[in-house]
C-alpha cells in the first residue's frame, strides 16, 4: 500500500489527537481505524496495526501518571490475570465471532456507561475519600475484568469506556488513578492480541510507527490535561465522549 508523507502526516496528527482522548476517556481508536481503512487498509489490518500505536500510547501514559504519583501498584497481579486471558481469548477468536454483533453488544454498553455517568456520577467517579477495594475481596470484578479484556482483544475501540466503569465501579478508584491503571489494563491485553496479530501477519509495520509517534505525544498532552482537570470536568468529558463513541459505532 502506498502512503505519501501528506497522508503520514494526517495519520500521526490523528494518532496525537486520538491519544490524549484515549488517555482521558476512550474511543481515540474511533478516529484511527476508520481513517486507516479510509486510506486504503484493509480493515483487519487497520484494526491490528493500530495496536501497535495503542501500546506505545500506553506505555507513554502510564510513565506520565507514574511521574505526577496516580499509579496505583498494590494490587497489579490480581488486575491483570483476568485482563490478558480474557485479550488472549478475544484476540484469537477474531476470525471467528461476526463484528457486527459484538459492536451492537459494546453499544449497548457504552450508552449505559453515559447513562451511569450522567445519573450515578459516583458510581464511575468516586467520591474523594472513597476505601480502594482488593481484587481478591471483590469476586465481581474478575468477569467483568475478563470480559473487557476479550472485547479490548477483538475490537479494542471504546474498551477505554469498559476499564474505566470495571476499575472504578468495582474497585472503586479515583478517576486517575483509574485511568493510569486502565492503560496498564490496555497493555496487558493489547500485547496479548498484538502476538496473535503478528502471528497472522495482519501487522503494517511502517503505519504503526507513525501511529506510535502521534500516540505517545498525544499520551502526554492527554496527561497533563486529565492531572489539571477538576473530576466534574473529567465526568463530563467521559458523558459528552461516550455519546459521540455511540454515534460514531452505530456508523460505521
Amino acid at each position: 500500500m502506498d502512503f505519501n508523507l501528506l497522508s503520514m502526516f494526517g495519520i500521526a496528527f490523528l494518532a496525537l489527537i486520538a491519544g490524549a482522548i484515549n488517555t482521558i476517556a476512550g474511543a481515540g481508536s474511533n478516529l484511527v481505524v476508520p481513517a486507516l481503512i479510509l486510506f486504503g487498509l484493509p480493515a483487519e489490518i487497520a484494526n491490528a496495526t493500530n495496536r501497535v500505536g495503542i501500546i506505545a500510547q500506553s506505555s507513554s501514559a502510564l510513565v506520565g501518571f507514574k511521574h505526577y504519583g496516580k499509579f496505583d501498584t498494590s494490587d497489579l497481579g490480581l488486575i491483570l490475570i483476568p485482563i490478558i486471558l480474557g485479550g488472549l481469548a478475544g484476540a484469537s477468536a477474531i476470525a471467528n465471532i461476526n463484528t457486527q454483533y459484538v459492536k451492537f453488544v459494546i453499544l449497548g454498553a457504552m450508552i449505559l456507561m453515559a447513562c451511569i455517568t450522567y445519573f450515578k456520577p459516583q458510581t464511575v467517579v468516586p467520591p474523594e475519600g472513597t476505601p480502594i477495594k482488593k481484587m481478591r475481596n471483590t469476586p465481581l470484578a474478575w468477569p467483568v475484568l475478563f470480559f473487557v479484556g476479550f472485547y479490548g482483544g477483538l475490537v479494542q475501540a471504546g474498551v477505554g469506556f469498559l476499564l474505566i466503569g470495571a476499575i472504578a465501579g468495582n474497585l472503586r478508584y479515583d478517576i486517575l488513578k483509574t485511568n493510569a491503571l486502565k492503560h496498564l489494563c490496555m497493555l496487558g491485553f493489547t500485547f496479548m492480541s498484538l502476538a496473535v496479530f503478528i502471528w497472522y501477519d495482519l501487522i503494517n509495520w511502517l503505519i504503526g510507527l507513525v501511529l506510535s509517534v502521534g500516540y505517545i505525544i498525544g499520551a502526554q498532552i492527554g496527561v497533563k490535561l486529565a492531572v489539571k482537570a477538576s473530576p466534574s470536568s473529567i465526568k463530563a468529558f467521559l458523558f459528552y465522549m461516550t455519546i459521540v463513541a455511540c454515534i460514531a459505532a452505530l456508523m460505521s
